[in-house]
């Protein structure tokens, strides 16, 4: 067997130097692109690892941990409950007959809450100018990860970070987009925005987050009043959905959509194995300044066949502007 020429080892050793110099390069232009701040504030956060341009990101005002994760949930028996109106949205969560509500009053002002739930380490997040209410299991590897708020925002969406690389991770997709972990994907458990009736009547023995203090924040009041009727969506330039306004409130179920308008109106929507089903009852979160003066938005169910029997199936209720800035080539039903 004859060995290669000489040649063929100079054009390789070429191509392996361009290729180094053209990751260097790139690493440079990332680093470069990085505010003097943000490195100050993140010096353990590995800029160069990104999957976007971190000109997509803004500051959202808080600096890190501005907005507080809640570590030690402190939770009640829904038998001995704390003082919500019947129709306040609550997040609600199960694993293993672990029924737990996490009330909008308090996330909207953590926007975390690192629990533990039927023994499975979980994060249960809000991110208030999309309304997405969405739990993670928070292990990667087998190993539980602690998360916190960067107080970044992406196209008006929370950006966590994991104190243990401190990688930045969009709370929209539970993908780190920036930092050692970037590429690692969270799995999403499915849950409920539902009225605190709802979850109190299916589940009797379960149980209602509260705060430590109730006066470390103003619980129970939207810091952004008339959001959610409003034109323009906050921290947000990007391209706006077509034949529906931006703020209207949609259905989705990964890369499709349904205006809750029209399956308010229906009442229900069956599409293949998905059956979606929307009945009265829950305050908007992003309504009034006061939670308990908020117009009424009503519920949504959506369930996958499985058997005889029907499964929850993970989904939220955001915005539309939010939908198609994160799935541009997404359907929205109308």
């Amino acid at each position: 067997m004859c060995p290669r020429g000489s040649g063929h080892w100079r054009r390789r050793a070429f191509a392996l130097a361009l290729s180094a110099a053209w990751a260097a390069a790139k690493s440079a232009a990332a680093q470069a692109e990085v505010p003097a701040s943000w490195r100050k504030e993140w010096p353990r956060t590995d800029f160069s690892r990104s999957l976007l341009s971190l000109a997509e990101i803004r500051d959202g005002g808080p600096p890190k941990d501005g907005i507080p994760p809640i570590d030690r949930p402190l939770f009640v028996p829904v038998a001995s409950p704390p003082a919500l109106d019947p129709q306040e949205p609550v997040l609600g969560f199960e694993i293993d007959g672990d029924l737990r509500a996490y009330p909008l009053r308090y996330l909207m002002w953590h926007e975390i809450v690192n629990d533990v739930v039927g023994e499975v380490p979980v994060a249960i997040t809000y991110s208030p100018l999309c309304n997405t209410g969405i739990v993670f299991d928070r292990r990667v590897d087998g190993r539980p990860l602690l998360f916190g708020s960067t107080g970044k925002l992406r196209n008006a969406n929370s950006i966590l970070y994991d104190r243990a690389s401190e990688s930045w991770w969009q709370q929209y997709t539970g993908s780190a987009i920036v930092g050692a972990r970037a590429g690692t994907k969270l799995a999403m458990l499915p849950c409920r925005l539902e009225s605190w009736a709802e979850f109190a009547a299916r589940a009797p023995e379960g149980k209602v987050l509260v705060p430590e203090n109730r006066r470390f924040r103003p619980y129970g009041f939207n810091p952004y009043p008339g959001y959610d009727s409003g034109q323009i969506p906050l921290a947000y330039a990007g391209p706006m959905p077509e034949g529906i306004a931006p703020l209207a409130r949609v259905v989705v179920v990964g890369e499709q959509a349904w205006a809750l308008a029209s399956l308010r109106a229906r009442g229900r929507i069956e599409t293949d194995d998905l059956l979606l089903s929307w009945h009265p009852g829950q305050r908007s979160a992003l309504d009034a300044q006061r939670l308990v003066d908020s117009r009424e938005v009503g519920s949504v169910r959506v369930q996958r066949k499985k058997g005889s029997k029907r499964e929850d199936v993970v989904h939220f209720v955001t915005f539309a502007f939010v939908f198609k800035a994160f799935s541009p080539e997404g359907q929205i039903w109308s």
